[in-house]
């Protein structure tokens, strides 16, 4: 028996389930529901993969972000998801994704850290570091050396992931605003859109930072400034994570410098101070940066939810369902975020991983 109820949807078209927001959660969600049977549709008021994740650094990075307790076990769930997801994804788009298990650094700066962290399992001396990383700069005291975190070219896998959505044969509303959720007690209804009416059995919401311009929960943008330098020579070969700043390499010789964090709404563009700011943070760490050329600067909107918990499950809506509020590890959290939120609408199972979440009723 089919399990999905089945909703007409713009001149005929079904659809069982409305996946609002095109980014990299959005399009993950989708991909992993349509490969389990489901007839979905993304609505994006973009473009798809052009939001957080194409602003992102890629870093998959769960103990170098120093994530905690249940929220560091579940990055840790989602990092070891990666090499299998990246191979799935590429078979089904024909597409590389730049992932790179490359290791990361995390400096230690101040002598009073060196002290905190000598004892940790990670820690490795001056000496130690420079043979993992050459050229370091002179205030880099010491690091942890995490082997298993690294990285994925976001660009390159936010294509991949459309290229997949497009050949599984996923609709894809690009540069549809969604005006309202229309709702009647506890059902969702339809969703008013610069497109006109859709309606569906089921919605997801993974509108990202732009989430309380639909609903009421506690997602707030927090901005990000970046920029972008040209290694020729290809010796950074890590990617460097310290406090001040991140440095990470691509295979090609570009290396992505962010980033700030600005809680000041959507406020558009780079400033001077901002990138000052990290050529200044990042040259002390990794000097050679001083005589790269600039290829780029960018900008993006973090989703911040309360304790950077991301907001994932039921709603108060029973037919609605949260994946939004991933702050700085959407990238990260893709594969497990679309595993749960598919197991939770297909087969009803409710991984205890969603309980780490803080069921934020709308």
């Amino acid at each position: 028996m089919n399990i999905w109820g089945i909703i007409w949807i713009e001149r005929n078209k079904m659809t069982d389930v409305l996946v609002i927001g095109g980014g990299i959660i959005g399009l993950s969600i989708a991909i992993a529901l349509s490969q389990k049977g489901a007839n979905v549709t993304i609505v994006e008021r973009d473009i798809c993969g052009r939001g957080a994740t194409w602003a992102a650094a890629g870093m998959l990075a769960p103990e170098a972000e120093r994530l905690e307790g249940d929220l560091l076990d579940f990055g840790i769930r989602s990092r070891e998801m990666y090499p299998q997801w990246i191979a799935s994804l590429m078979r089904l788009s024909g597409q590389d994704c730049g992932y790179w298990c490359c290791g990361i650094l995390a400096p230690v700066l101040e002598e009073s850290d060196r002290q905190l962290i000598s004892e940790h399992p990670h820690y490795i001396s001056r000496e130690e570091s420079l043979k993992r990383q050459s050229d370091l700069g002179k205030s880099i005291l010491g690091s942890l050396w995490l082997p298993e975190d690294g990285q994925v070219n976001n660009r390159k896998l936010a294509q991949a992931l459309l290229t997949a959505a497009r050949l599984l044969s996923i609709k894809i509303l690009e540069g549809t605003t969604v005006y309202q959720i229309g709702r009647d007690r506890d059902r969702v209804t339809h969703l008013d859109t610069s497109a006109g009416k859709l309606q569906s059995d089921r919605y997801i919401l993974a509108t990202g930072a732009w989430t309380r311009s639909l609903l009421p929960l506690p997602i707030k943008p927090i901005k990000g400034q970046m920029l972008s330098v040209f290694d020729g020579d290809r010796k950074l070969q890590k990617v460097i994570f310290a406090q001040s700043c991140y440095i990470v390499p691509r295979q090609d010789g570009t290396i992505v410098i962010g980033a700030t964090v600005e809680d000041n709404g959507f406020s558009q563009g780079n400033t001077a101070s901002g990138i000052a700011q990290l050529l200044n943070k990042s040259i002390s760490v990794y000097p050679a940066i001083a005589d790269m050329p600039i290829t780029e600067t960018w900008w993006g909107f973090r989703p911040h939810a309360p304790n950077e918990v991301p907001l994932l499950g039921a709603s108060d809506f029973k037919n609605l369902v949260l994946a939004t509020g991933h702050y700085r590890n959407g990238i990260l959290f893709a594969p497990i975020t679309a595993k749960l939120i598919t197991d939770f609408i297909v087969d009803g199972i409710d991984d205890e991983s969603i309980d780490l979440v803080a069921q934020v009723k709308t």
